[in-house]
Protein backbone atom coordinates (compact mmCIF):
# COMPACT_ATOMS: atom_id res chain seq x y z
CA UNK A 1 0.00 0.00 0.00
CA UNK A 2 2.81 2.42 0.89
CA UNK A 3 4.64 1.91 -2.40
CA UNK A 4 1.52 2.33 -4.52
CA UNK A 5 0.68 5.48 -2.54
CA UNK A 6 4.09 6.95 -3.31
CA UNK A 7 3.88 6.01 -6.97
CA UNK A 8 0.42 7.55 -7.32
CA UNK A 9 1.57 10.83 -5.81
CA UNK A 10 4.75 11.01 -7.81
CA UNK A 11 3.05 10.46 -11.16
CA UNK A 12 3.37 13.24 -13.74
CA UNK A 13 0.57 15.77 -13.77
CA UNK A 14 -1.73 16.38 -16.67
CA UNK A 15 -3.49 19.37 -15.23
CA UNK A 16 -3.36 21.16 -18.55
CA UNK A 17 -5.93 18.82 -20.08
CA UNK A 18 -8.78 20.55 -21.88
CA UNK A 19 -11.47 18.70 -19.94
CA UNK A 20 -13.46 20.61 -17.37
CA UNK A 21 -15.96 20.08 -14.57
CA UNK A 22 -19.03 22.34 -14.70
CA UNK A 23 -16.89 25.02 -16.36
CA UNK A 24 -14.11 24.60 -13.80
CA UNK A 25 -10.75 22.75 -13.93
CA UNK A 26 -11.11 18.96 -14.03
CA UNK A 27 -9.22 18.59 -10.77
CA UNK A 28 -12.18 20.14 -8.96
CA UNK A 29 -14.12 16.91 -9.57
CA UNK A 30 -11.40 14.84 -7.86
CA UNK A 31 -11.29 17.14 -4.84
CA UNK A 32 -15.10 17.39 -4.77
CA UNK A 33 -15.57 13.60 -4.54
CA UNK A 34 -12.68 13.08 -2.13
CA UNK A 35 -14.10 15.65 0.25
CA UNK A 36 -17.61 14.21 -0.13
CA UNK A 37 -16.50 10.82 1.18
CA UNK A 38 -14.23 12.28 3.85
CA UNK A 39 -17.08 14.41 5.17
CA UNK A 40 -19.41 11.39 5.00
CA UNK A 41 -17.07 9.57 7.36
CA UNK A 42 -16.52 12.54 9.70
CA UNK A 43 -20.11 13.76 9.96
CA UNK A 44 -21.38 10.21 10.36
CA UNK A 45 -19.10 9.77 13.36
CA UNK A 46 -20.05 13.23 14.62
CA UNK A 47 -23.78 12.51 14.37
CA UNK A 48 -23.32 9.57 16.75
CA UNK A 49 -20.66 10.98 19.09
CA UNK A 50 -22.72 12.86 21.72
CA UNK A 51 -25.59 10.37 21.47
CA UNK A 52 -23.16 7.49 22.09
CA UNK A 53 -21.43 9.28 24.96
CA UNK A 54 -24.74 10.03 26.71
CA UNK A 55 -26.49 6.71 26.00
CA UNK A 56 -26.76 4.45 29.04
CA UNK A 57 -24.32 1.59 29.46
CA UNK A 58 -27.23 -0.85 29.14
CA UNK A 59 -27.93 0.66 25.70
CA UNK A 60 -24.30 0.22 24.65
CA UNK A 61 -23.20 3.82 25.32
CA UNK A 62 -20.82 5.36 27.85
CA UNK A 63 -23.45 6.89 30.16
CA UNK A 64 -21.93 10.38 30.46
CA UNK A 65 -23.76 13.54 31.57
CA UNK A 66 -24.93 15.86 28.77
CA UNK A 67 -22.70 18.77 29.85
CA UNK A 68 -19.59 16.55 29.95
CA UNK A 69 -20.41 14.98 26.60
CA UNK A 70 -20.99 18.44 25.11
CA UNK A 71 -17.64 19.68 26.39
CA UNK A 72 -15.89 16.58 25.01
CA UNK A 73 -17.57 17.15 21.65
CA UNK A 74 -16.55 20.83 21.54
CA UNK A 75 -12.95 20.12 22.53
CA UNK A 76 -12.72 17.21 20.10
CA UNK A 77 -14.07 19.28 17.21
CA UNK A 78 -11.70 22.07 18.20
CA UNK A 79 -8.78 19.63 18.18
CA UNK A 80 -9.67 18.39 14.70
CA UNK A 81 -9.41 21.92 13.37
CA UNK A 82 -6.48 22.79 15.65
CA UNK A 83 -4.41 20.12 13.94
CA UNK A 84 -5.15 21.67 10.54
CA UNK A 85 -2.39 24.20 11.29
CA UNK A 86 0.43 21.67 11.75
CA UNK A 87 -1.18 19.82 8.84
CA UNK A 88 -0.49 22.86 6.70
CA UNK A 89 3.05 22.99 8.07
CA UNK A 90 3.67 19.36 7.05
CA UNK A 91 2.59 20.25 3.51
CA UNK A 92 4.69 23.44 3.37
CA UNK A 93 7.86 21.91 4.85
CA UNK A 94 7.81 18.11 4.37
CA UNK A 95 5.40 16.44 1.95
CA UNK A 96 3.53 18.99 -0.16
CA UNK A 97 -0.30 19.26 -0.14
CA UNK A 98 -0.97 16.24 -2.35
CA UNK A 99 1.03 13.68 -0.37
CA UNK A 100 -0.16 15.13 2.95
CA UNK A 101 -3.82 14.67 1.97
CA UNK A 102 -3.23 11.03 1.01
CA UNK A 103 -1.45 10.23 4.28
CA UNK A 104 -4.14 12.04 6.27
CA UNK A 105 -6.90 10.09 4.55
CA UNK A 106 -5.23 6.78 5.43
CA UNK A 107 -4.92 7.78 9.11
CA UNK A 108 -8.58 8.86 9.24
CA UNK A 109 -9.67 5.52 7.79
CA UNK A 110 -7.73 3.62 10.46
CA UNK A 111 -9.26 5.82 13.17
CA UNK A 112 -12.84 5.07 12.15
CA UNK A 113 -12.19 1.34 12.15
CA UNK A 114 -10.71 1.68 15.66
CA UNK A 115 -14.02 3.25 16.76
CA UNK A 116 -15.75 0.12 15.46
CA UNK A 117 -13.93 -2.01 18.06
CA UNK A 118 -16.25 -2.31 21.12
CA UNK A 119 -13.50 -1.38 23.59
CA UNK A 120 -13.50 2.00 25.39
CA UNK A 121 -9.74 2.51 25.03
CA UNK A 122 -9.87 1.72 21.31
CA UNK A 123 -12.69 4.26 20.91
CA UNK A 124 -10.68 7.16 22.30
CA UNK A 125 -7.52 6.11 20.44
CA UNK A 126 -9.62 6.09 17.25
CA UNK A 127 -10.75 9.66 17.95
CA UNK A 128 -7.10 10.71 18.19
CA UNK A 129 -6.35 9.08 14.83
CA UNK A 130 -9.29 10.85 13.17
CA UNK A 131 -8.24 14.19 14.64
CA UNK A 132 -4.63 13.80 13.43
CA UNK A 133 -5.68 12.61 9.96
CA UNK A 134 -8.26 15.36 9.59
CA UNK A 135 -5.64 17.94 10.50
CA UNK A 136 -3.38 16.68 7.72
CA UNK A 137 -6.19 16.58 5.16
CA UNK A 138 -8.44 19.58 5.80
CA UNK A 139 -6.27 22.62 5.15
CA UNK A 140 -4.43 21.02 2.26
CA UNK A 141 -7.38 19.82 0.21
CA UNK A 142 -8.82 23.35 0.36
CA UNK A 143 -5.45 24.76 -0.64
CA UNK A 144 -5.45 22.50 -3.69
CA UNK A 145 -8.82 23.91 -4.74
CA UNK A 146 -7.28 27.38 -4.72
CA UNK A 147 -4.27 26.11 -6.70
CA UNK A 148 -6.60 25.17 -9.58
CA UNK A 149 -7.02 28.94 -10.19
CA UNK A 150 -3.55 30.54 -10.60
CA UNK A 151 -5.14 33.98 -11.05
CA UNK A 152 -6.27 35.01 -7.56
CA UNK A 153 -8.94 37.30 -9.03
CA UNK A 154 -10.32 34.62 -11.40
CA UNK A 155 -14.12 35.21 -11.35
CA UNK A 156 -14.64 31.42 -11.18
CA UNK A 157 -12.72 31.16 -7.93
CA UNK A 158 -15.57 31.83 -5.45
CA UNK A 159 -17.85 29.64 -7.55
CA UNK A 160 -15.28 26.83 -7.47
CA UNK A 161 -15.11 26.97 -3.70
CA UNK A 162 -18.91 26.96 -3.53
CA UNK A 163 -19.08 23.81 -5.69
CA UNK A 164 -16.43 22.24 -3.46
CA UNK A 165 -18.58 23.24 -0.50
CA UNK A 166 -21.51 21.35 -2.02
CA UNK A 167 -19.33 18.23 -1.99
CA UNK A 168 -18.69 18.76 1.71
CA UNK A 169 -22.39 19.01 2.37
CA UNK A 170 -23.39 16.09 0.16
CA UNK A 171 -21.32 13.82 2.40
CA UNK A 172 -22.57 15.57 5.52
CA UNK A 173 -26.21 15.12 4.40
CA UNK A 174 -25.96 11.39 3.68
CA UNK A 175 -23.91 10.54 6.78
CA UNK A 176 -26.57 10.98 9.54
CA UNK A 177 -29.20 9.23 7.38
CA UNK A 178 -26.99 6.18 6.82
CA UNK A 179 -24.46 6.06 9.65
CA UNK A 180 -26.77 7.70 12.20
CA UNK A 181 -29.58 5.24 11.50
CA UNK A 182 -27.33 2.16 11.65
CA UNK A 183 -25.56 3.42 14.77
CA UNK A 184 -28.71 4.28 16.72
CA UNK A 185 -31.01 1.49 15.57
CA UNK A 186 -28.64 -1.44 14.88
CA UNK A 187 -25.26 -1.08 16.63
CA UNK A 188 -23.15 1.93 17.57
CA UNK A 189 -19.90 0.35 16.46
CA UNK A 190 -21.28 -0.89 13.13
CA UNK A 191 -22.17 2.76 12.41
CA UNK A 192 -18.60 3.80 13.15
CA UNK A 193 -17.34 1.02 10.83
CA UNK A 194 -19.46 2.43 7.98
CA UNK A 195 -17.66 5.75 8.48
CA UNK A 196 -14.38 3.91 7.89
CA UNK A 197 -15.69 2.45 4.64
CA UNK A 198 -16.62 5.96 3.51
CA UNK A 199 -13.09 7.26 4.11
CA UNK A 200 -11.64 4.28 2.25
CA UNK A 201 -13.72 5.21 -0.80
CA UNK A 202 -12.59 8.84 -0.53
CA UNK A 203 -8.93 7.84 -0.38
CA UNK A 204 -9.30 5.60 -3.43
CA UNK A 205 -10.98 8.42 -5.37
CA UNK A 206 -8.16 10.83 -4.51
CA UNK A 207 -5.37 8.47 -5.60
CA UNK A 208 -7.12 7.72 -8.89
CA UNK A 209 -7.67 11.40 -9.74
CA UNK A 210 -4.31 12.93 -8.74
CA UNK A 211 -3.33 13.38 -12.41
CA UNK A 212 -5.99 16.09 -12.75
CA UNK A 213 -4.64 18.28 -9.93
CA UNK A 214 -2.47 21.35 -10.37
CA UNK A 215 1.25 20.41 -10.62
CA UNK A 216 2.08 22.81 -7.80
CA UNK A 217 0.07 20.61 -5.39
CA UNK A 218 2.95 18.11 -5.30
CA UNK A 219 5.59 20.77 -4.59
CA UNK A 220 7.02 21.36 -1.10
CA UNK A 221 7.23 25.20 -0.95
CA UNK A 222 9.93 25.54 1.74
CA UNK A 223 11.43 22.11 2.46
CA UNK A 224 13.32 21.43 5.69
CA UNK A 225 17.04 20.79 5.51
CA UNK A 226 18.67 17.91 7.42
CA UNK A 227 19.63 20.04 10.43
CA UNK A 228 16.10 21.42 10.78
CA UNK A 229 14.63 17.91 10.60
CA UNK A 230 16.94 16.65 13.34
CA UNK A 231 16.20 19.63 15.58
CA UNK A 232 12.43 19.33 15.20
CA UNK A 233 12.50 15.59 15.84
CA UNK A 234 14.44 16.18 19.06
CA UNK A 235 11.97 18.83 20.25
CA UNK A 236 8.98 16.64 19.36
CA UNK A 237 10.38 13.70 21.34
CA UNK A 238 11.10 15.93 24.36
CA UNK A 239 7.53 17.32 24.37
CA UNK A 240 6.10 13.82 23.97
CA UNK A 241 8.19 12.52 26.86
CA UNK A 242 7.12 15.45 29.06
CA UNK A 243 3.44 14.79 28.31
CA UNK A 244 3.79 11.06 29.02
CA UNK A 245 5.53 11.73 32.34
CA UNK A 246 3.02 14.41 33.41
CA UNK A 247 -0.11 12.42 32.62
CA UNK A 248 1.51 9.27 33.99
CA UNK A 249 1.99 10.97 37.36
CA UNK A 250 -1.56 12.40 37.34
CA UNK A 251 -3.03 8.99 36.49
CA UNK A 252 -1.03 6.88 38.95
CA UNK A 253 -1.71 9.30 41.82
CA UNK A 254 -5.45 8.90 41.19
CA UNK A 255 -6.10 12.55 40.24
CA UNK A 256 -6.89 12.06 36.55
CA UNK A 257 -10.28 13.19 35.29
CA UNK A 258 -11.49 14.17 31.83
CA UNK A 259 -10.94 17.82 32.82
CA UNK A 260 -7.17 17.22 32.74
CA UNK A 261 -7.62 16.79 28.99
CA UNK A 262 -10.44 19.26 28.29
CA UNK A 263 -8.97 22.34 29.99
CA UNK A 264 -5.43 22.18 28.53
CA UNK A 265 -6.76 21.58 25.02
CA UNK A 266 -9.30 24.41 25.34
CA UNK A 267 -6.65 26.91 26.42
CA UNK A 268 -4.23 25.64 23.77
CA UNK A 269 -6.88 26.22 21.11
CA UNK A 270 -6.99 29.91 22.06
CA UNK A 271 -3.25 30.37 22.52
CA UNK A 272 -2.08 28.81 19.26
CA UNK A 273 -3.89 31.15 16.83
CA UNK A 274 -2.48 34.09 18.77
CA UNK A 275 1.04 32.65 18.50
CA UNK A 276 0.78 31.86 14.78
CA UNK A 277 -0.46 35.32 13.86
CA UNK A 278 2.33 36.88 15.96
CA UNK A 279 4.95 34.69 14.27
CA UNK A 280 3.75 35.36 10.72
CA UNK A 281 3.51 39.11 11.32
CA UNK A 282 7.11 39.14 12.60
CA UNK A 283 8.56 37.23 9.63
CA UNK A 284 11.09 39.60 8.04
CA UNK A 285 10.93 37.72 4.74
CA UNK A 286 7.38 39.00 4.15
CA UNK A 287 6.83 42.27 2.34
CA UNK A 288 5.00 45.13 4.06
CA UNK A 289 2.02 44.51 1.75
CA UNK A 290 1.84 40.86 2.82
CA UNK A 291 2.01 41.82 6.50
CA UNK A 292 -0.76 44.37 6.05
CA UNK A 293 -2.98 41.74 4.43
CA UNK A 294 -2.33 39.37 7.32
CA UNK A 295 -3.42 42.14 9.71
CA UNK A 296 -6.63 42.53 7.72
CA UNK A 297 -7.15 38.79 7.83
CA UNK A 298 -7.08 38.80 11.65
CA UNK A 299 -10.39 40.68 11.62
CA UNK A 300 -11.98 37.97 9.49
CA UNK A 301 -10.55 35.37 11.86
CA UNK A 302 -12.16 36.93 14.94
CA UNK A 303 -15.56 37.21 13.25
CA UNK A 304 -15.31 33.61 12.04
CA UNK A 305 -14.40 32.35 15.53
CA UNK A 306 -17.53 33.91 17.01
CA UNK A 307 -19.58 32.47 14.16
CA UNK A 308 -18.24 28.91 14.66
CA UNK A 309 -18.68 29.09 18.42
CA UNK A 310 -22.44 29.10 17.82
CA UNK A 311 -22.63 27.17 14.58
CA UNK A 312 -20.66 24.14 15.76
CA UNK A 313 -23.06 23.50 18.61
CA UNK A 314 -25.27 21.64 16.12
CA UNK A 315 -23.56 18.39 17.13
CA UNK A 316 -23.69 19.06 20.87
CA UNK A 317 -26.16 21.61 22.27
CA UNK A 318 -28.69 21.22 19.47
CA UNK A 319 -28.32 17.43 19.49
CA UNK A 320 -29.05 17.32 23.23
CA UNK A 321 -32.02 19.64 22.67
CA UNK A 322 -33.25 17.34 19.88
CA UNK A 323 -32.88 14.27 22.10
CA UNK A 324 -34.43 15.71 25.27
CA UNK A 325 -36.90 18.40 24.17
CA UNK A 326 -37.86 17.77 20.54
CA UNK A 327 -40.36 15.30 19.15
CA UNK A 328 -38.81 12.84 16.70
CA UNK A 329 -42.12 12.40 14.91
CA UNK A 330 -43.47 14.66 12.17
CA UNK A 331 -46.58 14.12 10.06
CA UNK A 332 -46.80 10.53 11.34
CA UNK A 333 -43.17 9.68 10.45
CA UNK A 334 -40.69 8.61 13.16
CA UNK A 335 -36.97 9.22 12.73
CA UNK A 336 -33.76 9.06 14.84
CA UNK A 337 -32.50 12.26 16.48
CA UNK A 338 -29.28 12.05 14.45
CA UNK A 339 -31.29 12.90 11.32
CA UNK A 340 -31.59 16.53 12.45
CA UNK A 341 -27.93 16.93 11.52
CA UNK A 342 -28.80 16.28 7.88
CA UNK A 343 -30.92 19.44 7.74
CA UNK A 344 -28.05 21.89 7.46
CA UNK A 345 -26.24 20.14 4.58
CA UNK A 346 -29.58 19.61 2.83
CA UNK A 347 -30.27 23.33 2.99
CA UNK A 348 -26.72 24.07 1.84
CA UNK A 349 -27.10 21.91 -1.26
CA UNK A 350 -30.41 23.57 -2.05
CA UNK A 351 -29.22 27.14 -1.48
CA UNK A 352 -25.50 27.08 -2.41
CA UNK A 353 -26.17 27.15 -6.18
CA UNK A 354 -28.53 30.08 -5.60
CA UNK A 355 -25.88 31.98 -3.66
CA UNK A 356 -23.16 31.12 -6.21
CA UNK A 357 -25.35 32.35 -9.06
CA UNK A 358 -26.24 35.47 -7.09
CA UNK A 359 -22.57 36.38 -6.47
CA UNK A 360 -21.81 35.88 -10.19
CA UNK A 361 -24.84 37.87 -11.34
CA UNK A 362 -24.09 40.81 -9.08
CA UNK A 363 -20.58 41.09 -10.55
CA UNK A 364 -19.05 44.38 -9.47
CA UNK A 365 -22.12 45.10 -7.34
CA UNK A 366 -21.25 42.06 -5.21
CA UNK A 367 -21.21 42.83 -1.47
CA UNK A 368 -17.67 43.06 -0.18
CA UNK A 369 -16.20 40.13 1.72
CA UNK A 370 -16.50 42.16 4.93
CA UNK A 371 -20.24 42.67 4.41
CA UNK A 372 -20.75 38.97 3.63
CA UNK A 373 -18.97 38.09 6.86
CA UNK A 374 -21.16 40.52 8.80
CA UNK A 375 -24.30 39.00 7.27
CA UNK A 376 -23.07 35.58 8.38
CA UNK A 377 -22.54 36.74 11.95
CA UNK A 378 -25.93 38.46 12.11
CA UNK A 379 -27.61 35.34 10.76
CA UNK A 380 -25.98 32.99 13.25
CA UNK A 381 -27.00 35.34 16.07
CA UNK A 382 -30.60 35.34 14.86
CA UNK A 383 -30.63 31.52 14.87
CA UNK A 384 -29.88 31.44 18.60
CA UNK A 385 -32.56 34.02 19.30
CA UNK A 386 -34.94 31.47 17.74
CA UNK A 387 -33.36 28.77 19.94
CA UNK A 388 -34.10 30.94 22.95
CA UNK A 389 -37.77 30.88 21.97
CA UNK A 390 -37.67 27.12 21.31
CA UNK A 391 -36.14 26.47 24.74
CA UNK A 392 -38.87 28.59 26.32
CA UNK A 393 -41.55 26.58 24.49
CA UNK A 394 -39.96 23.33 25.75
CA UNK A 395 -40.36 24.17 29.44
CA UNK A 396 -41.24 21.23 31.66
CA UNK A 397 -41.72 17.92 29.87
CA UNK A 398 -43.06 19.46 26.66
CA UNK A 399 -41.61 18.07 23.42
CA UNK A 400 -41.63 20.83 20.81
CA UNK A 401 -42.25 20.30 17.11
CA UNK A 402 -39.18 19.47 14.96
CA UNK A 403 -40.01 22.57 12.90
CA UNK A 404 -38.27 24.72 15.54
CA UNK A 405 -34.93 23.08 14.78
CA UNK A 406 -35.70 23.12 11.05
CA UNK A 407 -36.05 26.90 11.20
CA UNK A 408 -32.83 27.23 13.23
CA UNK A 409 -30.87 25.15 10.73
CA UNK A 410 -32.31 27.10 7.79
CA UNK A 411 -31.22 30.43 9.29
CA UNK A 412 -27.79 29.03 10.12
CA UNK A 413 -27.40 27.74 6.57
CA UNK A 414 -28.04 31.13 4.99
CA UNK A 415 -25.53 32.62 7.44
CA UNK A 416 -23.00 29.91 6.65
CA UNK A 417 -23.24 30.50 2.90
CA UNK A 418 -22.44 34.16 3.45
CA UNK A 419 -19.33 33.40 5.47
CA UNK A 420 -17.80 29.95 5.08
CA UNK A 421 -17.10 29.47 1.33
CA UNK A 422 -16.17 33.15 1.11
CA UNK A 423 -13.81 32.66 4.05
CA UNK A 424 -12.01 29.82 2.27
CA UNK A 425 -11.59 32.03 -0.78
CA UNK A 426 -10.39 35.16 1.04
CA UNK A 427 -7.85 33.05 2.96
CA UNK A 428 -6.18 31.90 -0.26
CA UNK A 429 -6.24 35.50 -1.55
CA UNK A 430 -4.69 37.14 1.52
CA UNK A 431 -2.19 34.38 2.35
CA UNK A 432 1.51 35.17 1.77
CA UNK A 433 3.01 32.68 -0.70
CA UNK A 434 5.37 31.37 1.98
CA UNK A 435 2.45 30.44 4.24
CA UNK A 436 -0.11 29.26 1.67
CA UNK A 437 -1.08 25.99 3.41
CA UNK A 438 -0.46 27.27 6.93
CA UNK A 439 -2.82 30.22 6.40
CA UNK A 440 -5.52 27.77 5.36
CA UNK A 441 -4.73 25.99 8.61
CA UNK A 442 -5.23 29.32 10.40
CA UNK A 443 -8.68 29.60 8.82
CA UNK A 444 -9.59 26.29 10.45
CA UNK A 445 -8.12 27.51 13.74
CA UNK A 446 -11.01 29.98 13.80
CA UNK A 447 -13.25 26.94 14.28
CA UNK A 448 -10.88 25.73 17.01
CA UNK A 449 -11.00 29.06 18.84
CA UNK A 450 -14.79 29.22 18.66
CA UNK A 451 -15.23 25.63 19.82
CA UNK A 452 -12.76 26.14 22.66
CA UNK A 453 -14.74 29.13 23.94
CA UNK A 454 -17.90 26.98 23.78
CA UNK A 455 -16.13 24.15 25.65
CA UNK A 456 -14.90 26.48 28.40
CA UNK A 457 -18.39 27.90 28.82
CA UNK A 458 -19.83 24.37 29.09
CA UNK A 459 -17.20 23.36 31.64
CA UNK A 460 -17.89 26.46 33.76
CA UNK A 461 -21.67 26.76 33.38
CA UNK A 462 -22.56 23.07 33.08
CA UNK A 463 -26.16 22.35 32.19
CA UNK A 464 -26.91 26.09 32.33
CA UNK A 465 -25.33 26.24 28.87
CA UNK A 466 -28.60 24.74 27.55
CA UNK A 467 -30.77 27.47 29.10
CA UNK A 468 -32.80 30.24 27.47
CA UNK A 469 -30.39 32.79 28.95
CA UNK A 470 -27.38 31.14 27.35
CA UNK A 471 -29.03 31.05 23.93
CA UNK A 472 -30.12 34.69 24.29
CA UNK A 473 -26.70 36.00 25.37
CA UNK A 474 -24.84 34.20 22.57
CA UNK A 475 -27.40 35.28 19.97
CA UNK A 476 -27.46 38.97 20.86
CA UNK A 477 -23.66 39.18 21.18
CA UNK A 478 -23.33 37.83 17.62
CA UNK A 479 -25.97 40.27 16.33
CA UNK A 480 -24.14 43.22 17.90
CA UNK A 481 -20.74 42.07 16.60
CA UNK A 482 -22.11 41.67 13.07
CA UNK A 483 -23.49 45.19 13.10
CA UNK A 484 -20.17 46.56 14.38
CA UNK A 485 -18.26 44.78 11.58
CA UNK A 486 -20.43 46.52 8.99
CA UNK A 487 -19.77 49.91 10.60
CA UNK A 488 -15.97 49.40 10.59
CA UNK A 489 -15.71 47.50 7.28
CA UNK A 490 -13.86 50.28 5.39
CA UNK A 491 -10.88 50.01 7.72
CA UNK A 492 -10.62 46.29 7.02
CA UNK A 493 -11.02 46.79 3.25
CA UNK A 494 -8.04 49.18 3.27
CA UNK A 495 -5.92 46.50 4.91
CA UNK A 496 -6.84 43.99 2.15
CA UNK A 497 -5.00 46.06 -0.48
CA UNK A 498 -5.60 44.81 -4.03
CA UNK A 499 -7.76 41.86 -2.92
CA UNK A 500 -11.48 42.32 -3.52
Amino acid sequence: MASSLTEGLAAPDSGSSGRNFLGHPRGLATLFLTETWERFSYYGMRALLVLYLTASVSDGGLGMKAATAGAIYSVYTATVYLLAMPGGWFADRLWGPRRTVAIGGAIIMIGHFLLAVPVKASFFVGLVFIAVGSGLLKSNISTMVGQLYPDRNDPRRDGGFTIFYIGINLGAFLAPLVIGTVGQQVDWHLGFALAGVGMALGLAQFLIGTKNLAPVSSVVPTPLDAAERAGLLKKALLWLAAAVVFYGVVTFTGHFTINWVLWPLSLLGLALPTYYFWRIRRDNELSSDEKTKVTGYIWFFVVAALFWMIYDQSGSTLTVFASEHTSSKLWGFDFPESWFQSLNPLFVMALAPVFAALWMKLGRKNPSTTVKFAYGLIGIGASFVVMMLAQAAASGDVKVTPLWLAVVYLIQTTAELCLSPVGLSVTTKLAPAKYASQMMGLWFLAVTAGDCVAAILQLVIGDGFLSETSFAVQGFVALAAGAAFIVYRKRVIRLMGDVH
